[in-house]
């Protein structure tokens, strides 16, 4: 298999990120249907941060065994540093967002008119949830996409297809993640914001795919996983508050653990696969 077609299958496992997106269209879903929603993308969101923090910590762990401290310090530290840039990095974001959308709340002056047009944008919380999820799913399927590319570079090529399969099944449910928030508040999303978010959450895994042919580097990759996992983690504590709100409490506990299963579900090709 030639450089070229890993690389193509890398963007069609990327890409069906696209096939969850379609729900994030639903027509003013009902109050248990948006708990629901909401819940399950809890649960598969749940999954991908154990996900993302296992792979994260392999080859620490894996030094740990060998008595290898210079690698346990380097990558320690990345995973530290990384995580705590995807947490509280949306942290300081998500305050910048409200700060400019109470501004903008107040339009006032020659900008008055842009800023009234962009306040609806900025005001939308289910929005802003809907860019971090993909945000943060975006730098785990760039790791995947190092993955597969690191595969294929070190002729493990039937290794690199189930990736791709793995990868493929499971950015299908990622695809659902992104948009429940949208679906549990009944906001309804354009195509082209669709278009947008898939491309930035399904995006980098054929990113992740090219770089990986001529990248083989666990600092790298420990470094996007720890980003992903800490961004991931602070869109969970979002969406919890979001599910007490909804007060389904037995509704949207079936549904955290039906997402946790869709996610190990779906990860058990990539399992199989030994990845």
């Amino acid at each position: 298999m030639s450089g070229s077609q890993v690389v193509l299958l890398g963007a069609i496992a990327g890409f069906t990120i696209y096939l969850g997106l379609p729900l994030g269209r639903l027509r003013n879903p009902n109050p248990r249907l948006r708990a629901g929603l909401n819940a399950v993308a809890i649960g598969i969101l749940i999954f991908l941060v154990w996900d993302v923090l296992t792979h994260a910590w392999e080859p620490v762990d894996g030094a740990l065994g060998k008595h290898d401290w210079g690698t346990v310090a380097c990558g320690g530290l990345t995973l530290a540093v990384g995580l705590g840039a995807g947490l509280m990095g949306l942290v300081y974001y998500d305050g910048w967002i409200a700060r400019r959308a109470a501004s903008a709340a107040r339009p006032a002056g020659p900008g008055a008119a842009a800023s009234a047009e962009l306040a609806p944008r900025v005001r939308s919380q289910a929005g802003s949830l809907a860019l971090m999820i993909a945000t943060g799913i975006g730098l785990h399927n760039f790791a995947e996409g190092l993955a597969i590319g690191n595969s294929a570079a070190q002729g493990e090529l039937s290794l690199a297809v189930l990736l791709i399969i793995g990868f493929g099944l499971h950015n299908a449910t990622e695809g659902f993640g992104i948009v429940a928030p949208l679906a549990a508040e009944g906001e309804r999303p354009s195509w082209a914001t669709l278009l947008l978010l898939g491309l930035i959450g399904g995006g980098p895994t054929f990113l992740g795919t090219v770089v990986g042919q001529h990248l083989v580097n666990d600092t790298v990759s420990i470094a996007f996983l720890g980003l992903a996992a800490g961004s991931i983690l602070y869109v969970v504590i979002e969406l919890l508050a979001v599910a007490r709100k909804a007060a389904l409490k037995t509704l949207t506990t079936w549904c955290v653990l039906l997402g946790l299963v869709l996610g190990f579900a779906t990860d058990a090709v990539v399992t199989a696969a030994g990845a």
